[in-house]
């Protein structure tokens, strides 16, 4: 929630506006008035006529005087605004709360309440308060709905005073603004075993178990409180004193997210374009993985990791799922094209190794970026590209198609290399696909749909 006061809005302006910022609040009815007033008392000098001027005057001065008390009233008003929710998908609703209250001890006049919205969220919301009692409130809400994902402000809101007449209008704003994140469409998706593994935990213990074997556990020695059943007999044997089992601490199962944002390698844009579906689908693994226990990362064509807690980028144990998911949701959500032509700085980010699975979102590609990806399937015990072959997703349905020869050998590069590679048409359900890549990857026929648990 953000909270702003009005009052010493007005104070400031007050200070620096002085009687022309008043006159400029005029509406059309007191210009109107006054510029009658000085005509009537012009004709009144002209031809003599007294009353005439009396009524000339009447007609000016009405307007000067509601724009000098207008001016001079100090409205004690505060506002806040409330987002519900601050964080939404493309394509759905959020709901703006705005909140008045009069904190000073007099009663308002009619007040008109403007808050500024991008043009993209729609159209610029108004509401007209009536009189607000001595510390009475009113609260007023309105929607937004953007199709493109970024970060939007709302704000400054905007209070317009007038008098009972109608013949002045000044806008005060408030200071303060929030920030309405757009991020992409999360679609769920199965819970397959692309990687060969159940679960987020186990794999690495597992692992270090089959690895050294029952009888290579390094043992410690006895203390208060140890469990007896993680006694080591042998090794208490051989060393004459009781000796017990260290505690195991399970190794992560991790999985990386490789988004292509290179601008050479989409074409078209808007909510429905390639590149708007690759970062869905990115954002789609990225939260599936991170529900199923594993240690994620999201990691770009230019080589930056996000999140970037430790030093090796993964949202560990140490970050809770949910902080982790809003702040790779909150770069996707600004996420752009980069300048890059190739693949070669995320490979150097994968060529440690212990990266985990790894789920690829690619653009177009030619044969010397296919080898890069051929190598770093060498660094990931799994991999599964998504290739969208951007010329299918800017062609009209009812375009006859064209042959694919140049998408298809790369295809076949990453398939030899090892990787799990799909060709993404105009449209495809991210969700469908997910289970298609698991049903390639254990040669399972795409027609018997079989599934991992």
């Amino acid at each position: 929630m953000t909270t702003a006061g009005a009052g010493q809005a007005e104070a400031d302006r007050g200070g620096k506006g002085g009687i022309r910022t008043a006159l400029a609040g005029l509406t059309t009815r007191g210009r109107s008035f006054l510029a009658a007033g000085v005509a009537a008392a012009i004709c009144s000098y002209v031809l003599g006529q007294s009353d005439l001027l009396r009524v000339g005057l009447l007609l000016a001065v009405l307007p000067l005087v509601c724009a000098g008390v207008l001016y001079r009233t100090r409205y004690r008003v505060a506002g806040s605004r409330r987002l519900s929710p601050a964080r939404v998908p493309a394509g759905s609703e959020a709901r703006v709360h705005l909140r008045m209250d009069n904190v000073s001890r007099l009663p308002t006049g009619l007040l008109m309440l403007q808050d500024r919205v991008p043009y993209v969220l729609g159209p610029r919301p108004r509401f007209v308060l009536d009189r607000v009692e001595a510390g009475g409130r009113r609260e007023v809400s309105y929607r937004v709905r953007s199709d493109l994902r970024g970060r939007y402000p709302l704000g400054p809101l905007q209070l317009r005073l007038t008098d009972p007449f109608g013949m002045c209008e000044l806008t005060r704003s408030f200071s303060t603004y929030d920030t309405l994140t757009v991020i992409p469409r999360v679609e769920p998706l199965a819970p397959v075993r692309l990687s060969g593994e159940a679960k987020g935990y186990g794999d690495g213990r597992q692992r270090s178990l089959a690895l050294a074997g029952e009888d290579d556990v390094i043992p410690r020695g006895y203390r208060h409180g140890d469990d007896l059943r993680r006694v080591h007999w042998r090794s208490t044997a051989r060393y004459g004193e009781l000796m017990v089992r260290r505690e195991e601490q399970p190794q992560r199962a991790r999985c990386t997210v490789l988004l292509d944002t290179r601008g050479i390698a989409y074409e078209g844009a808007g909510p429905d374009s390639a590149f708007e579906w690759a970062v869905s689908g990115a954002a789609s693994v990225l939260v599936h993985m991170l529900e199923r226990g594993y240690s994620v990362r999201l990691l770009t064509d230019t080589g930056n990791a996000v999140p970037g807690e430790g030093g090796d980028g993964f949202a560990g144990a140490s970050q809770e799922s949910a902080d982790a998911a809003g702040l790779m949701m909150d770069t996707l959500a600004v996420i752009d094209h980069s300048d890059g032509a190739g693949l070669s700085r995320a490979y150097d980010v994968l060529r440690g190794g212990n990266e985990g699975l790894l789920v690829a979102f690619l653009g177009d590609l030619d044969e010397d970026q296919a080898a890069v990806l051929g190598r770093m399937r060498q660094r990931s015990p799994g991999a599964v590209a998504f290739v969208l072959d951007s010329e299918t997703w800017v062609r009209e349905p009812s375009d006859v198609p064209r042959p694919l020869d140049g998408s298809g050998e790369r295809l076949r590069m990453l398939r030899e290399a090892g990787w799990t590679a799909l060709r993404v048409p105009r449209g495809a359900a991210m969700d469908e696909l997910w289970r298609q890549a698991d049903r390639e990857r254990r040669g399972v026929p795409a027609a018997s749909g079989g599934e991992g648990p």
